[in-house]
């Protein structure tokens, strides 16, 4: 199979996770977003206190790309850098997302739209708690429901989780589900590629079964200087 052109990322040591606090109590429900449009829908997130990480947020991550998007990707959570920036995947591994991005023919910033579980960071990057991931899913739904994809990318075992209810991503990743009438493909996230960059192949083989749903051949090409580097 042809080396993807997104193997240049360095091999980056495994952090230590912050221990999880307590599960934090809802401050207020959240709104329910099902008749929202986008206008309100963002609104409605930058304004939500449903669950305790509106008291660590820097900013709220809604999401972006282009309302008619074809092609979604759904990640876990703002990282540092998304909390300060307001955007998602603006880090190492948002940069990673980007050359898959680019590597499948398409423009993240004109073809591709994208979100997260939850919109508010994690304290230490943990992963989110299921109170704080069921008080923000239903925003996440109704981007999905509005944007209507053609496919969605979900990154790593968290959207997995919370859209489908299922565990185990090894296994998962690679085969086809659907989530009302829209095409899904679980693959790894680029967080942990970068941690083990021999699965880089595996989510390839991945995003190369989503290329073919939009008529996109693979590029042929040599493995380059740095890709492994």
């Amino acid at each position: 199979a042809p080396s993807p052109a997104f193997t240049a990322a360095p091999r980056v040591p495994v952090p230590e996770k912050t221990p999880a606090p307590p599960p934090a109590k809802p401050m207020e429900s959240a709104p329910d977003p099902a008749s929202l449009d986008w206008p309100e829908l963002r609104q409605a997130a930058l304004q939500c206190r449903a669950c305790g990480l509106c008291e660590t947020r820097r900013t709220v991550v809604f999401g972006e790309g282009p309302t008619d998007a074809k092609l979604m990707f759904i990640g876990e959570g703002p990282g540092a850098d998304e909390d300060a920036q307001g955007r998602p995947f603006v880090g190492r591994a948002g940069e990673l997302l980007t050359r898959m991005i680019t590597a499948m023919g398409f423009d993240r910033a004109s073809e591709v739209y994208i979100a997260n579980v939850v919109k508010c960071r994690p304290p230490g990057n943990r992963t989110p708690l299921p109170d704080e991931a069921d008080a923000c899913i239903g925003f996440l739904k109704r981007q999905i429901r509005l944007l209507s994809p053609k496919v969605i990318v979900t990154l790593g075992a968290t959207p997995l989780l919370h859209l489908f209810r299922m565990k185990g991503i090894t296994k998962i990743r690679g085969n086809w589900l659907d989530w009302e009438g829209i095409k899904v493909m679980p693959t790894y996230h680029p967080a942990f590629l970068l941690r083990d960059p021999n699965k880089k192949f595996d989510v390839w083989r991945d995003l190369q079964l989503v290329m073919k749903e939009f008529g996109k051949t693979p590029p042929v090409r040599r493995p380059r200087r740095g890709d492994n580097e």
